[in-house]
């Protein structure tokens, strides 16, 4: 597993998130987005001090599966009772994922 896996999973999650979106025809809000953005690089900065740990947990396949469950999840209440914000930080959130996933690939290639 590991980066790849990583990015798999992140890009199911985002596409449900941009299905969700375009579904309900809602408008991207830039401050939900940001939010999301910004709410992703503070988890990565505090998950990086435990590296360890939470790469332990995040290698067991049922909490891989159990975070793409509430993930969808999110996108169902999302839908319901708050498309706008819910849906633009979350798609915020998993393209900074991705980007940072990215970032990793490139630094190790070098």
């Amino acid at each position: 597993m590991g980066t790849r896996t990583d990015a798999v999973l992140a890009s199911i999650s985002l596409a449900g998130f941009v299905i969700a979106f375009a579904h309900v025809g809602s408008r991207l809000s830039i401050s939900c987005f940001v939010f999301g953005c910004v709410g992703t690089i503070g988890f990565e900065l505090v998950a990086f001090q435990y590296y360890g740990t939470v790469r332990a947990y995040w290698e067991r396949r049922p909490v891989q599966l159990a975070a793409l469950a509430l993930s969808f999840g999110i996108v169902g209440l999302g839908v319901a009772f708050a498309p706008t914000a819910v849906l633009s930080a979350g798609i915020g959130t998993l393209v900074t994922y991705l980007l940072f996933l990215f970032a990793v690939v490139i630094s190790r290639a070098r």
